[in-house]
């Protein structure tokens, strides 16, 4: 035994070695991070070198919807790496074709036609080129409370402080106000009122912009990285009623929410609402080869029948990239994870995260659906002021540091956000793994709750 952890452990410093001295991590300062060597996963769990287990609560950035190394996906990726790799994008394969159409058959409405990207960013990126084409208009409407991704577009769109670094404010974007009742900017007192209230402002928006110049608005149909924001009732609705009074294409991003993360396929289903353009990517291969796209109304898609659309990628619709997506639709259909995902939220996540938030005062919100859940942490429950400063870093994060690091000590591996835990396990994650789950985050919020004032 003692050789065998002698080998794990020069395997583990030669990994960390070589990503310290050539990769280059996203969104850090290189040389305060010290990443976790990961020697391998399955189904909700992944582990290190040193045989420590963490139930991942995070399903890596929210994109693991079937777990880790779920074995027909495995299998159809490695079949068709035996017959075809890969093929431009200019021709048609049986896979790709197959993956459009599985997609096409599951979004909401007309949206029949799929351009396919190798991620979420690049999706938004495309959806908003052809809503600018297809209006002639240069604007484009998001909310504060968003995140739409990293390329040029998609983080001059983003509203939370990872745009503060990269806005140049040469991207024709104008940003909004979305409902949060919580948080309300509108000091509403109920959901209609927030809903109602956030639809004024956003039609006063429009109006004092000039409906004339705006292309799209694009919205994240549940909030993901500003802390999993449920609609109310009645405000999707809202947006596609303003967006067809004055000509302006809805998109929505379902990068984070779509198949089956919040209980159906798309989130839109929960509204009965269809935008012009879903954007989606992550959990449509639940990350196991990078695929993304765009899903087009007939509307926007006619714009370019006899037009040339101006855009597109070397890796579109990846062959790989689609195999693992056709697996992964038909294992989700074939064993009900979608299903799976609604009654996770419905009878075992909302019910024990709303029973954890009683006993702990730093609980200040639970929210979510499906496997899409966030607890927001506050320093006071009455002023609801947020256990730490918003874009905290450093010693002002150091109460969520030490909430995450419970977690972590526990065998849960958590996905933290400003003042937020968000909990997004597997969609497929068993109810026992939940029970564990939910049992070390009781735990860990003993944390939270020493730091509050």
């Amino acid at each position: 035994m003692n050789a065998e952890a002698d080998a794990l452990a020069a395997v583990k410093d030669a990994v960390k070695a070589a990503d310290r001295k050539h990769v280059f991590h996203s969104w850090s300062a290189q040389e305060l991070i010290d990443p976790l060597a990961v020697a391998g996963a399955e189904g909700s769990y992944f582990w290190d070198y040193d045989g420590n287990r963490y139930l991942d609560f995070s399903s890596s950035l929210v994109y693991t919807n079937i777990g880790y190394q779920h074995p027909k996906v495995a299998a159809a990726i490695a079949e068709q790496a035996a017959k075809l790799c890969t093929l431009a994008p200019g021709f048609a394969v049986d896979v790709r074709s197959e993956a459009a159409r599985l997609i096409a058959e599951r979004t909401p409405g007309d949206l029949d036609k799929i351009f396919f990207t190798n991620a979420g960013a690049e999706a938004v990126e495309n959806a908003v080129r052809m809503a600018r084409l297809h209006t002639g208009r240069p604007k484009v409407m998001s909310a504060y409370r968003s995140y739409h991704g990293a390329t040029t577009t998609a983080i001059n769109l983003t509203g939370d402080a990872r745009r503060f670094g990269n806005d140049g404010a040469t991207a024709g974007v104008v940003h909004f106000w979305g409902p949060f009742l919580y948080r309300s900017p509108f000091h509403a007192t109920t959901e209609a009122e927030e809903c109602e209230r956030a639809l004024r402002h956003l039609e006063d928006t429009i109006v004092f912009e000039g409906p004339q110049s705006i292309a799209a608005i694009i919205l994240e149909t549940v909030g993901g990285a500003p802390g999993v924001l449920v609609p109310p009732a009645g405000y999707l609705a809202g947006v596609r009623e303003l967006c067809d009074r004055y000509g302006i294409v809805f998109i929505l991003d379902e990068v984070m929410v779509g198949f089956g993360r919040t209980g159906t396929w798309f989130a839109a289903d929960h509204w009965g609402v269809t935008p012009d353009l879903i954007c989606f990517a992550k959990g449509i291969t639940s990350g196991y080869v990078p695929l993304g796209g765009v899903a087009i109304s007939a509307a926007i898609a006619e714009t370019f029948a006899r037009r040339p659309y101006p855009g597109g990628l070397t890796y579109s619709g990846h062959v790989l990239a689609c195999a693992a997506a056709v697996a992964t639709i038909r294992a989700m259909e074939e064993e009900g994870i979608v299903e799976q995902s609604a009654r996770t939220g419905t009878e075992l996540l909302g019910p024990g995260l709303r029973e954890i938030a009683e006993r702990h005062p730093s609980v200040g919100e639970v929210r979510g659906m499906g496997t899409f859940w966030a607890l927001e942490l506050v320093r006071d429950a009455a002023t609801r002021e947020p256990l730490v400063p918003y874009n905290a870093s450093g010693a002002d994060n150091a109460p969520m540091a030490a909430f995450g690091a419970a977690l972590k000590k526990g065998g849960l591996w958590p996905l933290l956000a400003g003042n937020r835990i968000h909990i997004a396990p597997p969609c497929n994650i068993s109810a026992d793994d939940v029970a564990k789950g939910l049992a070390i985050l009781d735990e860990a919020l003993s944390v939270a709750d020493a730091h509050m004032a």
